[in-house]
């Protein structure tokens, strides 16, 4: 019957809804041209790395320009130092010799028949002024560098002021009634000048050149400062004719005749050097041995005759002297003089001079001039 087959036919099943939604496909995540899934983000931190790198290497840059900015100021400013330095060095050299040194010989050879308190006062003036430079070149800033050519200035200037004391306490002496005991004190202090100018030809002068050209400075000069004038003021009988006027030098009257010396010849060695203008190459070292031939041109026989020997070169002065004891009218004594230190390689200039002696009056062959370029 139809009713029971109605009643036998399966009953129709209803999904949930939720059920029907879960089958329902899921979206595709985009992907990039290479298939490659968040390629935006690979790309920005690549960028960001390469950007980072950049900076480190132009900062890198940056430091290493920095660092040498500031070792070329530096050594600029150490430069500069030391340029300023040898140009105070310079102005109170100069001041020495043209302020103190000359006015000073000038006032002692000028002394005869003047009033002796007034020598004493003008010769303490230039001792205070000489006083005046050594407390300035105290004062003076120096690069670590100089320590040793300041050291060296200080005891040069100080011995100047030493010996300009000692001559300045004398002055009243040597034109009064004591002028040979005088003089040869007055010699004394003269030595004593003598010295100074060694040190600083061969110590202070030297050292800021040296300094110079370690600190890469070209160009720069070091002035020379000669205080003592010549060798004969280290003489007492020339002290003493120089300040009273007197030829004799308190021995007496000068015996009459004529008196003098000539210089006849200098060489060195082998070498017979010619006068200037001529260059002589001479081989044998920087110790070279001068051999001064000195003829007696007088009419009488001289005693304690002093001959002087000065080599210059590239504003050094090396100096030297011997003492022949006794000369012989028309006779020709060879006195050797050595010379430590000279320049090898460099022109030098040469002056060979044979001190005046009491009553001598022309000097005009006294003195030779070379021109010496010494090898070893």
């Amino acid at each position: 019957m139809s009713f029971f087959d109605d009643e036998d036919k399966e009953p129709t099943t209803v999904r949930p809804a939720h059920t029907q939604q879960q089958q329902r496909p899921q979206p595709r995540r985009p992907q990039n041209a290479g298939g490659r899934v968040g390629g935006s983000e690979s790309i920005d931190h690549h960028s960001m790395m390469v950007r980072r790198r950049i900076a480190a290497a132009v900062g890198v840059v940056l430091l290493i320009v920095i660092v040498l900015l500031v070792n070329g100021c530096l050594k600029r400013g150490k430069q500069q130092a030391l340029e300023s330095y040898n140009r105070s060095v310079n102005q109170i050299a100069q001041a020495s010799e043209s302020q103190v040194a000359r006015p000073l010989f000038t006032t002692l050879s000028g002394a005869a028949g003047k009033s002796a308190l007034d020598v004493e006062v003008q010769v303490d003036q230039l001792r205070r002024q000489a006083q005046e430079l050594a407390e300035h070149a105290k004062g003076l800033s120096v690069p670590s560098e100089m320590t040793a050519a300041q050291r060296n200035l200080l005891l040069a200037l100080d011995m100047r002021v030493e010996g300009l004391a000692k001559a300045a306490s004398l002055v009243r002496e040597a034109l009064g009634g004591q002028a040979q005991q005088a003089s040869t004190k007055i010699a004394g202090a003269m030595e004593i000048f003598l010295t100074s100018d060694v040190i600083y030809s061969q110590r202070v002068a030297p050292l800021i050149q040296q300094t110079l050209t370690a600190g890469g400075v070209s160009g720069q000069t070091t002035a020379s400062s000669r205080f003592l004038p010549n060798l004969g003021w280290t003489a007492p009988a020339t002290v003493q004719s120089r300040i009273t006027g007197s030829a004799t030098a308190g021995t007496g009257p000068v015996a009459p005749g004529t008196h003098g010396h000539s210089l006849t010849g200098v060489s060195v060695g082998t070498n017979t050097l010619a006068p200037s203008p001529t260059l002589n190459h001479v081989t044998g070292g920087a110790n070279p041995t001068f051999t001064a031939m000195v003829e007696n041109a007088g009419s009488n026989p001289e005693t304690n005759v002093k001959v002087d020997v000065s080599v210059t070169t590239e504003g050094k002065t090396l100096t030297a002297q011997r003492l022949i004891n006794k000369t012989e009218p028309g006779s020709t004594t060879n006195v050797d003089i050595p010379v430590n230190g000279v320049t090898l390689g460099a022109a030098s200039r040469v002056t060979v001079n044979i001190e005046a002696v009491p009553g001598e009056t022309d000097l005009e062959n006294n003195k030779g001039t070379y021109l010496v370029i010494f090898g070893k």
